[in-house]
């Protein structure tokens, strides 16, 4: 399993920051431009993706890994 990727606020720009990494993976112009940079990293590496708002708080989640808590169906 990978690094966990984070799309967290930069500035007026979106960063997709593999966790623990002190450097970003990418920097983008639009939150939704990272989120699909981050989301193709995570499936990947078979991780979490962690998507942040403006002030930081995780706002979504996704599981692209062993999730441990699947959905039922």
């Amino acid at each position: 399993m990978g690094k966990n990727q984070h799309v967290v606020p930069k500035g007026n720009q979106w960063a997709v920051k593999g966790e623990g990494n002190q450097r970003n993976t990418a920097v983008c112009n639009t939150q939704k431009e990272a989120i699909n940079i981050a989301r193709q990293i995570s499936r990947n590496q078979n991780s979490e993706l962690f998507i942040h708002n403006r002030q930081g708080q995780i706002r979504e989640r996704d599981s692209h890994g062993n999730d441990p808590y699947p959905p039922p169906g």
